[in-house]
């Protein structure tokens, strides 16, 4: 049986095309939260890039196009913490903040997805893989945050600009994402046809 076409999203270059797009299947007060999440993660990212060189507000908005129109996902604190995952793990902002501005759960989602710093006498890779370990003990709609920021930076996985990288977060995305993927179908259906898409990547990611 052959690879299936892998769906992607986006690029999402403005939050105006993505919530036209999505007025028809948010109800209101979700798209007024999701104005205020976006406002709020455009001005502390600022001008921050993602390693290919696009705006970081691409990639916010394109997890939030994976919940949408990939998941079929409504649940409004989910998707305002899509908007919000990486604001405390890649900005100055706090979580008790996120808490004050957007409620007690969407701040236990952005922290359920947040690397911690490493902690004293452990290096990076360390404390990357412990974050990556406690996800399994994450609540379903924390996972689907995790996937769905996960495939937003996997879907187009040949485009990074570092061979290595790719190599690397491959092997890393099938060990430690795959297995997380089977908590949602329509997760498990994309990161399956994603892993034979990117097979190629299978030697490489090889020691």
């Amino acid at each position: 049986m052959g690879v299936h076409t892998l769906q992607t999203f986006g690029p999402v270059q403005a939050w105006a095309s993505l919530r036209t797009e999505l007025s028809n299947r948010l109800a209101g007060d979700t798209l007024a939260a999701l104005d205020n999440a976006v406002a709020f993660a455009a001005e502390r990212h600022g001008d921050q890039t993602r390693p290919a060189g696009e705006p970081y507000l691409e990639h916010l908005l394109e997890t939030v196009a994976v919940l949408t129109t990939g998941a079929a996902m409504t649940d409004t604190d989910l998707l305002v913490a899509a908007v919000l995952h990486d604001v405390v793990e890649d900005t100055d902002t706090e979580l008790d903040e996120v808490r004050e501005r957007f409620g007690t759960r969407v701040a236990a989602l952005v922290a359920w997805v947040t690397k911690p710093n490493p902690e004293p006498g452990h290096d990076p890779a360390t404390a990357r893989a412990r974050y990556l370990a406690r996800l399994s003990k994450a609540p379903d709609d924390a996972i689907y945050l995790k996937l769905a920021d996960r495939l937003s930076n996997v879907q187009r996985l040949d485009t990074h600009p570092r061979p290595a990288k790719r190599a690397s977060y491959y092997r890393e995305t099938v060990t430690t994402i795959l297995p997380l993927a089977d908590r949602h179908p329509w997760f498990a259906a994309w990161y399956a046809n994603w892993r034979q898409t990117f097979a190629h990547l299978n030697d490489a990611a090889r020691p």
